[in-house]
């Protein structure tokens, strides 16, 4: 039986530390916040309860996997899941109001083809052919199979981007996501559609790969799916799952470093001098500060990511007085007339004047007091905090403005409804996750030279691993989970191990 520290009680982290106990380990997790779920948070008051970090689940069959393999019973055995429809509706400048089904690819066509004209649901269906061919392609490398030693050759991308002949001009390729929506796609509707899943999970619809195309194909074909109660019940569940696998929890202990041994990590030093032997440690947060090796040295599996710090998001939780409408959608995104300049303002550091703004309406007793109110959740990406001062209260109150007055698309009578909000912006990731400026790590592409691939799960330290969002195969619950997954069959499996089946 070996002993495994595991650093953070992110959803990672925690996955990986269920199913290593499974396999016989010992397994203490030391969280220096007092609760687990890391950025899956929740904020309760007046009998009102918001999810502070994602919303909906994408690729259920990670989690489902995870209790089937720790204790062979169904995740829905613990959790109330179901599938949320339509899985979004889009408001765009012009009025244009479309909702798509939840992962149903002949509904989408149908719905894009009614709001926006005949043939606009064609173009998007073959798109969505094109991104199922990018998914095939890197599906296994990107999300199931440790990074590989060459991962160079990922920076190919994987998406058939269609040949554009031109007259008296050579013929070119979509290589980034707006080049797609301006040639591919050849609507602005269907082109603000897509920069806005792209800008949902922090990429640059301007510079990110074409192959950032599998994003939507996820969604719209496995569906977008919603735990009763909010996301928070799913980290309960998984924190609860590690219990009865008796995995040990030390809430309010800070990791100072990681104890090495003649080039193996050895153990970890809390901030109170208190050491703790382990034969590996599991880092479920970006571990460059607490060792003294380097890990990114040449011969490391580390591909070198992109120099800036990625986004982050800031969130507006509204109380409203007055009872769901029947049948407003559970989502419903509000696009910004430009999705060019809002991300040049979000990635040169800067605010928005008007951003994307997506808008959670669960229709969920459990979430608020009773049926005369509504619990109201509204997101848009912004640059992380450092480049724009998000502990400034005045600016935090006119942003939170902003979003308010962009949500009228989609709540009606909003403004008059508020109860009371909350705010909370990336300074408070920051100060909650310790993630660098409050940045939300995107998942991994292929492409662009291998700038979005994350650091493996391995390291040039023998001993020590890293999962969770800031390793591969990147952010998001599903991806948060699969790096769980990969870590636990490093460990258990060592050299021999190929990924998950």
């Amino acid at each position: 039986m070996a002993r495994i520290a595991v650093i953070g009680a992110g959803m990672g982290a925690m996955a990986a530390a269920a199913r290593l106990a499974v396999a016989g380990q010992r397994v203490t997790v030391y969280e220096r916040a007092a609760t687990y779920g890391g950025s899956v948070g929740r904020f309760e008051r007046d009998g009102f309860v918001f999810d502070t970090g994602p919303g909906l689940l994408h690729l259920p069959a990670v989690y489902r996997d995870l209790f089937v393999k720790t204790g062979k019973e169904p995740l829905e055995s613990r959790v109330r899941l179901g599938q949320v429809d339509p899985a979004s509706r889009h408001v765009f400048a012009d009025g244009t109001d479309v909702r798509l089904p939840n992962a149903s690819r002949g509904g989408v066509v149908s719905a894009l083809d009614a709001a926006l004209g005949t043939g606009a649901g064609e173009r998007w269906g073959e798109f969505l052919g094109r991104a199922r061919d990018a998914w095939d392609r890197s599906r296994r490398p990107l999300l199931e199979e440790p990074l590989w030693a060459d991962w160079r050759v990922l920076g190919r991308d994987p998406y058939p981007a269609v040949r554009q002949r031109r007259l008296l001009r050579g013929a070119r390729r979509a290589t980034t996501v707006a080049e797609i929506g301006a040639w591919e796609l050849a609507d602005p509707q269907l082109a603000a559609l897509l920069d806005g899943y792209a800008l949902s999970y922090g990429l640059d619809p301007r510079h990110a790969p074409a192959s950032a195309a599998l994003l939507p194909y996820l969604e719209q074909t496995f569906g977008s799916w919603y735990v009763g109660g909010g996301m928070r019940e799913l980290a309960r569940a998984v924190y609860e799952r590690c219990l009865a696998r008796r995995v040990e929890f030390v809430f309010g202990a800070e990791v100072g470093r990681i104890v090495e041994k003649d080039g193996a990590a050895t153990g970890i030093e809390l901030a109170d001098g208190t050491v703790a032997e382990a034969d590996h440690v599991v880092a479920g947060i970006a571990p460059g500060p607490l060792v003294e090796w380097r890990l990114d040295a040449e011969g490391d599996v580390r591909p070198a990511g992109v120099d800036a710090m990625p986004p982050g998001r800031f969130t507006v939780l509204l109380a409203l007085r007055g009872a769901r409408e029947p049948g407003a959608a559970h989502r419903t995104v509000v696009h910004s007339p430009d999705a060019g300049a809002e991300a040049a303002e979000v990635f040169a550091g800067r605010t928005a004047a008007r951003p994307t703004v997506t808008v959670l309406r669960p229709d969920d007793a459990e979430t608020r007091p009773d049926d005369g109110h509504e619990a109201v959740t509204l997101t848009a990406t912004v640059a992380p905090h450092g480049p724009v001062d998000w502990s400034d209260a005045a600016l935090r109150e006119r942003y939170a403005d902003v979003l308010v007055a962009a949500a009228g698309a989609a709540v009606p009578e909003i403004a008059e409804r508020i109860m009371w909000r909350e705010v909370h912006t990336p300074a408070d990731t920051a100060a909650l996750t310790g993630a660098a400026g409050g940045s939300v790590p995107a998942p991994a592409l292929a492409g662009a030279e291998g700038r979005l691939l994350l650091p493996a799960n391995s390291t040039r330290l023998s001993g020590l691993y890293r999962a969770g969002g800031w390793a591969h195969p990147g952010g998001g619950l599903a991806h948060a989970g699969m790096s769980g997954a990969l870590v636990a069959g490093l460990i258990v499996e060592g050299a021999d191990f190929r990924g998950s089946r």
